[in-house]
C-alpha cells in the first residue's frame, strides 16, 4: 500500500489528537504524545497545523511528524506499524529530501523513539546517533506520596504566576500569559491540568503541566520547572509527585517524561520523585556537509 504525505488544516487537529491518543498504551512505545501537540499550541492552531506532517495510507493516519524547530522533527507511528518497511521508507525519503518541505539541507535531527524500522532506514542512509534522551516512567497503580509543597490547579487568576515561574525556570521569554491562554484552546488541553506549587511562605516556586491520553493510557509531564532562585530545595521532586498524583486522579496508567541526558539534575529529580529510568534513546542526526 502507498503512503502519502499531507499537512493538516487547523480544523483537523481534533482528529489528529484523537488518533494520537490511541497510539499510547500502558506499556507501549515512548513517542510523541498528545501533550506535545498541546504544548506546541502555545502559538496557536494554525502554527501547530503548519508544523505537522501526516503520513496516510488509504486516508488513514498511520504516522506523523512534528516540526519542533527549523531542523528537528519529532515522530509518532501507529504501534502496529513500527517495523513496516514501506512506511519507514516513505518517511525516510520525506525526511531526507528537502524537496518535500520537511527538513532543510544539511544538519538535521529526527526524534524516532518508537519508529524502529525508520531508525534503521535513516542509519542505512548515512545518519548517525546523536544526543541521548532519558525516558522515565512512574507506574500509577498505587497512590502517590505527597510532596512538601502546597499545590493548586492553575486558573485564570494564577496564570501570571505560572508563566513567571516558567520564564525563570527555563530562562526564556517564550511563555507569556497570552500564549498560555492560547495553549488552553488546544484539543489536547481538554485532558490537561497545570499545577502551581507554593512554598511555606506562599510564594509560587514550581510549575508543571500534565497531559492525559485517556483513562488507562500513559500521561505526560510537559513542562516542569522550578524558579531559578529556589532550586536545590526539593521543590522539583515535590511538584513531580504532585504531577503524578494528578495524572493518577485523571485515570492515567503511568506518568511519562523524557529529558536530555545532558541534564543529570533533571534526571535525578524525577528518579527522586519515584520515576524509573528507562534505557537512553538517542536522536538521529544528519551532520552538515562541508
Amino acid at each position: 500500500m502507498v503512503t502519502t504525505l499531507t499537512t493538516p488544516a487547523p480544523e483537523q487537529l481534533e482528529a489528529v489528537t484523537r488518533t494520537l491518543r490511541t497510539w499510547h498504551r500502558a506499556e507501549g512505545p515512548f513517542h510523541l504524545h498528545p501533550g506535545d501537540l498541546g504544548w506546541h499550541h502555545l502559538r496557536g492552531a494554525e502554527h501547530t497545523a503548519r508544523n505537522l506532517r501526516l503520513f496516510l495510507r488509504e486516508d488513514r493516519l498511520i504516522a506523523l511528524g512534528l516540526l519542533d524547530g527549523p531542523d528537528l522533527v519529532r515522530t509518532a507511528v501507529d504501534p502496529a506499524l513500527t517495523t513496516d518497511e514501506e512506511l519507514a521508507g516513505a518517511m525516510a525519503e520525506t525526511l531526507c529530501d528537502p524537496g518535500h518541505g520537511v527538513l532543510p539541507e544539511g544538519q538535521a535531527l529526527v526524534e524516532a523513539h518508537s519508529a524502529i524500522r525508520l531508525r534503521t532506514e535513516l542509519l542505512r542512509r548515512g545518519w548517525s546517533e546523536g544526543a541521548p534522551w532519558v525516558p522515565l516512567r512512574r507506574d500509577l497503580t498505587d497512590p502517590v506520596e505527597p510532596g512538601e509543597l502546597a499545590v493548586d490547579q492553575v486558573g485564570a487568576e494564577t496564570i501570571a504566576e505560572y508563566t513567571a515561574v516558567h520564564r525563570s525556570a527555563f530562562d526564556s521569554t517564550g511563555v507569556s500569559d497570552e500564549r498560555f491562554r492560547t495553549m488552553t484552546t488546544s484539543p489536547a488541553h481538554r485532558d490537561a491540568v497545570s499545577l502551581l506549587g507554593r512554598d511555606h511562605h506562599g510564594e509560587a516556586v514550581a510549575v508543571v503541566t500534565v497531559w492525559s491520553a485517556g483513562v488507562g493510557r500513559p500521561g505526560l509531564i510537559e513542562p516542569m520547572g522550578v524558579r531559578a532562585e529556589h532550586r536545590g530545595r526539593g521543590h522539583g521532586r515535590a511538584i513531580c509527585r504532585a504531577a503524578a498524583a494528578q495524572l493518577r486522579t485523571m485515570g492515567s496508567s503511568s506518568a511519562l517524561v523524557c529529558t536530555p541526558r545532558s541534564q543529570p539534575g533533571a534526571v535525578e529529580t524525577y528518579v527522586a520523585a519515584g520515576f524509573t529510568r528507562l534505557p537512553d534513546v538517542p536522536d538521529l542526526q544528519r551532520l552538515a556537509t562541508v
